[in-house]
């Protein structure tokens, strides 16, 4: 049986995205947004009315996130939770269920009644065609951390090799309770394999699992 650290060495080894495989990718990124547009469009206008109708404050929550490079940008999502959420994180901390950095409680009672079925079918995250559109994301990828690299493991950068993702590998395998380490496992074995095959049977499965609503 391996050794945890033995499994780390494993994970952090130098990973070679080729150019031509980045150059692939954000093609596709730009012809898959150009085709959903429309849809897009329609979409976030009837989310924003149902936002602005439910509680008060912003349609859209930005938020730091540390991208590829380990680059900080700001992340677009539809607002689930109250108005005053973080506020109330600090009175919430003792119900974590995470390993910090790591912040997850279950039922979230800043979460309001348009953002549980927002989060349910994962259309709060609608938004981020911005952040592909910018090329400071990508359709698939290991999710963006909003805690700096500072909180990093060394073994952890190798997920900055690439762009962040809308959606990945973690989302459709075991995205309830995993640990951050358990997801930078997922996320390396997801670059190791990259190809735009990998990401058109990710978004696949993530586009099942957002009709069946088996979403966070």
């Amino acid at each position: 049986m391996s050794h945890p650290d033995d499994v780390k060495r494993r994970d952090s080894r130098p990973v070679a995205i080729s150019r031509r495989h980045r150059v692939t990718k954000r093609a596709f990124d730009l012809l898959l947004c150009a085709a959903v547009a429309p849809f897009v469009v329609v979409a976030m206008a009837v989310i924003a009315v149902a936002i602005r109708l439910d509680t008060p404050g912003p349609v859209v929550f930005r938020q730091r996130r540390t991208g590829r490079d380990g680059k900080r940008f700001r992340m677009f999502k539809f607002r689930t939770m109250v108005q005053n959420a973080e506020e109330l994180k600090p009175t919430l901390m003792h119900l974590n269920v995470l390993p910090p950095p790591d912040f997850k409680i279950p039922n979230d009672p800043r979460i309001t009644r348009v953002g549980r079925f927002l989060r349910k079918t994962s259309l709060d995250e609608l938004p981020q065609v911005l952040n592909i559109l910018v090329g400071q994301m990508s359709w698939v990828g290991p999710r963006p951390t909003s805690f700096l690299t500072s909180t990093y493991q060394p073994w952890h950068g190798v997920r900055l090799e690439v762009p962040p993702g809308l959606t990945g590998l973690w989302q459709v395998r075991m995205r309830h309770s995993s640990t951050f380490d358990e997801r930078v496992r997922i996320d390396v074995e997801y670059i190791n394999s990259a190809s735009l095959l990998t990401d058109l049977r990710i978004l696949l499965m993530t586009a099942t699992a957002v009709v069946k609503r088996t979403g966070a």
